[in-house]
């Protein structure tokens, strides 16, 4: 088959999607043989990975590349729904897309859906991204022959609140792939940030939906906690929480760092506490289950459903909830060492030659 993928969100560094597009990009890379792949990214300021693109042109695939600003391509894709994508790219049997933008095309159409959040919990999506998501969707309805869903969650809210027939929609638990520290990666990362154990680490964009300030305000219920709160991940449009934190002694925020040094914190904190109302997937738990961190989660959405077994759960609409986790995992290093042991198991259950060969073989039986 002549393939053709969209990975223009491969510059969002941090995020999910980010991390997603990588390793299916990377995936692609590493295990097609039978396959002609061609790459389509488009940025107006940033640029592809030049690690990334050697490797992409090694391989022998084609690179379609364009300074187009993500606006402009949500507007003539999402919103006109005009220029058909292979005016740009060419024919293929497939195109495949997730995330931002839905072109027209001739070709039959495949499109990742990590989340429907804009949905589910509209009040903590920007209204840029809100804006955006419905266009896309109304397309993606109407025009994609195969959807691929990140989890079992997200296939369900596919079919209630888009009403899209189950038969279209294939779930395929995304690969987790993870750096493994050295303990000089360790202390180099805890000296450059000036870090001590013991210390509990959250990783998120900063973002309403990640309930990162749920997870703060029930920290600082804690008396004289014997560690700090670590905050690892971009800064979103919640800057709130970011200004009314930032000056608490016990709470860090460190923005983006590298894949080394988030490797680095998730392989030495005591343990890793994901607090979101909702998500598609949940990377960062499955990171830190790799990295034999001991995890706590929320009790809904995808999160229940990727951590199963080998996580301590919580509501996180309630603060005494996230407080009683906090307050258990600290003290209990026996539930700590239990929990680790699960999540290295569970952890090696999502790997990208798994996707990678579930969506090949889905698309060519769909062809």
């Amino acid at each position: 088959m002549r393939l053709c993928i969209d990975i223009s969100q491969i510059v969002f560094r941090g995020t999910g999607v980010g991390r997603f597009t990588h390793g299916l990009t990377q995936a692609i890379i590493d295990y097609d043989s039978q396959n002609k792949w061609s790459f389509f990214f488009s940025s107006l300021r940033q640029r592809l990975d030049p690690v990334l693109k050697e490797s992409i042109l090694k391989k022998g695939c084609v690179l379609y590349e364009y300074r187009l600003p993500p606006s402009a391509l949500s507007f003539l894709w999402n919103t006109i729904h005009h220029v058909k994508v292979e005016k740009l790219i060419g024919m293929h049997d497939w195109f495949i897309t997730s995330d931002w933008t839905e072109p027209p095309s001739c070709m039959k159409k495949a499109t990742i859906i990590h989340d429907l959040v804009y949905l589910l919990y509209p009040k903590t999506v920007h209204s840029q991204i809100l804006s955006n998501q419905k266009q896309r969707m109304r397309w993606v309805k109407r025009e994609s022959d195969v959807i691929f869903a990140d989890s079992m969650t997200t296939k369900t809210d596919i079919e209630k609140l888009l009403h899209i027939e189950g038969k279209r929609i294939h779930v395929n638990y995304p690969g987790v792939s993870i750096l493994k520290p050295t303990e000089d990666n360790i202390q180099q990362t805890l000296q450059k940030f000036n870090l001590e154990k013991p210390y509990i680490l959250t990783v998120g964009k900063i973002e309403p939906r990640k309930n990162i300030a749920g997870l703060i305000n029930a920290f600082c219920k804690l008396q004289n906690p014997p560690f700090q709160l670590i905050v690892v991940g971009p800064q979103g449009w919640d800057k709130k929480t970011t200004k009314q934190y930032a000056q608490t002694k016990m709470v860090r925020f460190l923005n983006y760092i590298s894949d080394v040094e988030l490797s680095a914190l998730y392989a030495s904190c005591l343990f890793f506490i994901y607090p979101s109302f909702y998500e598609g997937f949940g990377y960062p738990i499955i990171e830190a289950m790799r990295l034999n961190a001991p995890v706590a989660t929320s009790n809904v959405s995808s999160m229940k459903e990727i951590a199963k077994d080998s996580a301590l759960f919580f509501d996180p609409n309630k603060r005494e909830d996230i407080v009683s986790t906090l307050k258990k995992l600290a003290s209990d290093e026996i539930l700590r060492n239990k929990l680790k042991k699960k999540g290295i198991i569970r952890s090696r259950q999502f790997l990208w030659k798994q996707y990678f060969e579930t969506l090949v073989r889905i698309l060519k039986k769909s062809y």
